[in-house]
């Protein structure tokens, strides 16, 4: 197999202008959902970020098989960082899953 550096090269740069531009489109966490003060219960906001969890997950599997039947309007680009972000997003919840079961185990060992 021989590799051109300059051919390797230009495509990295492509992929990164491409990088650029898909994080471009995408909506900081803060805008995701916009949360009205007088509904900010915790189970309103936890289950809005479990269905944009969910969201992502699903765009992510759909750019997947997007690429995998060959469609030439995807690139194989950003259904890679569809996955990443998707399974950071899932790191992300089971962190605060964990986070929340710790703290209801140590509520609940208090002396009442």
């Amino acid at each position: 197999m021989n590799i051109k550096g300059q051919a390797l090269y230009a495509q990295m740069q492509s992929m990164a202008s491409q990088a650029r531009n898909l994080s471009a489109d995408f909506k900081p966490a803060s805008q995701l959902t916009e949360v009205n003060p007088s509904q900010s219960e915790f189970s309103t906001l936890f289950k809005d970020a479990l269905k944009t969890v969910n969201n992502i997950q699903q765009e992510a599997g759909e750019l997947r098989n997007r690429v995998e039947m060959g469609d030439p309007n995807v690139s194989l680009v950003q259904a890679m960082i569809a996955a990443q972000k998707s399974s950071v997003a899932f790191e992300a919840t089971v962190q605060v899953r964990n986070k929340m079961v710790e703290a209801y185990k140590d509520i609940m060992s208090m002396p009442v």
